[in-house]
C-alpha cells in the first residue's frame, strides 16, 4: 500500500436521458501510485485525465454506471492507454445510447476483486440509480467509490428511465450501510463525505421517498 493515493478530477460537461439535457460536473477519481493506477468514471474530458496520470500506467478504466456523464470519455482514454473499460452487465443497454459502436471491454460483477498498487477494491453491485451500478469499496484505504449510488445528503436520483428508488435504498441499506463508520464516500457528483454520516437519515430518506 505504500504511496497509494486517492486523487480527484472535476470535469465538465453534459448529461442526457429521457429527451433532456443538462450541464453537470463530475468527480473522475484516479486511484493508485506512482507507477499504476486506476480511473473511476472516465467523464468528459480524456485529455484532462491523461494529463492528470502522467506517465502512470492506467490499469483499469471502472465505469460505477453507464449514464453518459460518467463514460462519454471512457472510449478515447481506453485507445489512449490501453487499459480495459469494465461495466456490469445490467447497464450495457444504457452504454449502447452513448457508445452504440463500442463495447467495454470486460465485466464487473458483484464481489469482484480489482487490485492497483497492492490494494484491492472490491465491486459491490448495487442497482437502483442504474441497473449495473456498481460502488468500489476499499477497506485498506476506508475508501468507498460510490457514482450515483450515495451522495452526502442522501441516495442518488431514481426519477428517470431504468431507476428504482425501493431498490437504491435496499442497496444502501444491505450494502453500503454495513460498511464502518469511518468509511470516507468518494461521490460522483460534488463533495465526499462518510458511511456515518449518511447512515442516521437512512429512514428519513424512506419516509420521503427522495
Amino acid at each position: 500500500m505504500t504511496g497509494i493515493r486517492i486523487e480527484r478530477l472535476i470535469t465538465s460537461g453534459t448529461f442526457s436521458l429521457d429527451g433532456g439535457t443538462w450541464q453537470v460536473e463530475n468527480n473522475v477519481w484516479i486511484v493508485g501510485d506512482d507507477d499504476e493506477a486506476v480511473v473511476v468514471d472516465a467523464a468528459h474530458d480524456a485529455d484532462a485525465i491523461a494529463r492528470a496520470l502522467g506517465g502512470r500506467t492506467l490499469r483499469a478504466i471502472v465505469c460505477t454506471h453507464a449514464h453518459n456523464d460518467h463514460i462519454d470519455a471512457a472510449p478515447e482514454l481506453a485507445d489512449r492507454t490501453g487499459a480495459p473499460i469494465l461495466l456490469h452487465a445490467d447497464d450495457l443497454p444504457l452504454w449502447k445510447q452513448t457508445h452504440p459502436d463500442r463495447r467495454p471491454d470486460g465485466e464487473l460483477t458483484d464481489g469482484q476483486g480489482l487490485t492497483v498498487a497492492g490494494t484491492e477494491l472490491t465491486v459491490l453491485h448495487t442497482p437502483g440509480h442504474a441497473p449495473g451500478a456498481v460502488c468500489l469499496y476499499a477497506p485498506a484505504l476506508a475508501a468507498l467509490f460510490s457514482g450515483d449510488t450515495l451522495f452526502a445528503g442522501g441516495p442518488g436520483a431514481t426519477g428517470r428511465s431504468y431507476s428504482d428508488f425501493p431498490t437504491i435504498i435496499d442497496s444502501i441499506g444491505t450494502r453500503l450501510l454495513a460498511l464502518p463508520d469511518d468509511t470516507t464516500v468518494h461521490t460522483g457528483h460534488g463533495e465526499t463525505t462518510t458511511i456515518g454520516a449518511e447512515a442516521p437519515h437512512f429512514q428519513e430518506w424512506i419516509d420521503r421517498g427522495f
